[in-house]
């Protein structure tokens, strides 16, 4: 079976005062449909660039990623737009929720650049904002919300287009314990009941624990990749 994710020798090359420094230095990467995957490391370590060229957010200097099958590394910038906006969920470490817009807003304006229907898209976002345990938030704007209702919101955003898969870059560094546990919980009812495949980019203990692969980067390198039971 072709994994979801196949990146192949990615490389990632830096100028800093005219020396070249490499962010990613040839990266092979293998996900399959329904991994919850951490990239894990020392900062600078190129996780976060990793997992950038993963979601199409930033081009290899060398190398490929497929995803499906799909080469993202040779599309016009105009086509992966439209190529992330169908098969990629994204969740950040600070939220990007529209301000003026609600909880439920938030979650149809994916489907709105998709075109969807407005019936369908008020249905699905109630769907999710119920997934992620905020059906009452719904009506409520980022300001009204707290960090872990925020990023519930940016979870059910994230999967809002029935994506392939969801990057997620530091998603608990800004929540208190309590919040980052239940949003953790979230993830992975999801990754075990319907199978959505997570991509974690973290430094958080509380992440490493759940995933049930870790890869380590060091110095831009994989090494060391540990699948658990």
């Amino acid at each position: 079976m072709e994994p979801i994710i196949d990146a192949h020798n990615l490389v990632k090359v830096y100028n800093e005062k005219g020396i070249p420094v490499y962010a990613v230095n040839g990266v092979h990467l293998h996900i399959e449909k329904g991994e919850f995957v951490a990239l894990v490391g020392p900062s600078g370590s190129g996780k976060t660039t990793v997992l950038n060229m993963i979601g199409g957010l930033d081009k290899p200097g060398k190398g490929y990623v497929r995803i499906a099958g799909v080469n993202i590394s040779e599309m016009s910038a105009d086509k992966l737009i439209q190529f992330r906006l169908r098969n990629i969920g994204f969740v950040f470490q600070s939220y990007n929720l529209i301000p003026v817009l609600t909880a439920k807003e938030n979650i149809e304006f994916v489907m709105l650049l998709q075109k969807q229907k407005a019936e369908e898209r008020e249905k699905r976002a109630l769907e999710l904002l119920a997934q992620v345990g905020i059906s009452d938030k719904a009506d409520m704007r980022p300001s009204e919300l707290s960090g872990g209702q925020q990023q519930r919101v940016a979870v059910a955003r994230a999967l809002a287009s029935k994506p392939r898969f969801v990057l997620a870059d530091e998603p608990t560094a800004n929540l208190d314990s309590v919040s980052a546990s239940n949003l953790l919980d979230i993830m992975e009812k999801l990754n075990r009941e319907e199978e959505v495949t997570f991509i974690f980019s973290t430094h958080d203990q509380r992440v490493i624990d759940r995933a049930h692969r870790v890869i380590t980067l060091q110095d831009g390198k994989v090494v060391s990749d540990t699948k658990r039971t």
